[in-house]
């Protein structure tokens, strides 16, 4: 419907806001084949950054320092000797979706049984994929994001940061900017 408005319109770009439409690789594509500009990432990069695994070793090949994990088989006894060495506490996040859905600190050894399962099935019935990654539970974070915007010429700009670490149930609650946390020195 917004592309038959679209065109209707006249209209040769769409800018999706922001939340779904702007997450959602069939939508990009669907401009794309209209011959419509999606403003925002192409669907490949949806893709890829929609999956939390294939996100991370995106970056890891950049070599962007990245939080200790274990993103590989889910096999229950592989995931609890993964969450061994990487050491506890230890953060079980769904690899799709968002919102803190299929998410679990597990602050020791004994727990994790139970949380995985837990975390596995929260995801499956939120995204349909019980497929998990483990990083280190990093103990009061600092949430700082940086909203980047880049176009196919090369020029890219930033918004500068955002403090999200006002949380409820991993999702956001306030989001704060300039940051508290980040000094002048830190934000250059």
């Amino acid at each position: 419907a917004i592309i038959a408005a679209a065109k209707l319109s006249g209209a040769d770009a769409i800018h999706p806001g922001y939340g779904f439409l702007a997450e959602n690789e069939n939508f990009a594509a669907a401009c794309a084949e209209a011959g419509i500009v999606f403003i925002g990432p192409s669907a490949e990069s949806i893709r890829a950054m929609g999956d939390k695994a294939g996100a991370k070793a995106i970056m890891q090949d950049a070599d962007v320092p990245c939080v200790p994990g274990f993103q590989g088989g889910q096999d229950d006894a592989v995931l609890a000797a993964e969450a061994g060495k990487i050491g506890y506490p230890v953060m079980i996040k769904a690899t799709a979706g968002g919102g803190g859905r299929g998410m679990r600190l597990v602050p020791d050894k004994t727990a994790f049984a139970d949380m995985l399962r837990s975390a596995k099935s929260e995801a499956q019935h939120a995204f349909g994929d019980p497929t998990v990654i483990l990083e280190r539970a990093i103990v009061e974070p600092r949430h700082i994001e940086i909203q980047v915007f880049g176009d196919r010429y090369g020029n890219a700009i930033h918004l500068g940061e955002r403090d999200c670490s006002v949380q409820r149930r991993h999702q956001k609650v306030i989001e704060e900017a300039p940051s508290p946390a980040v000094d002048a020195a830190l934000r250059e």
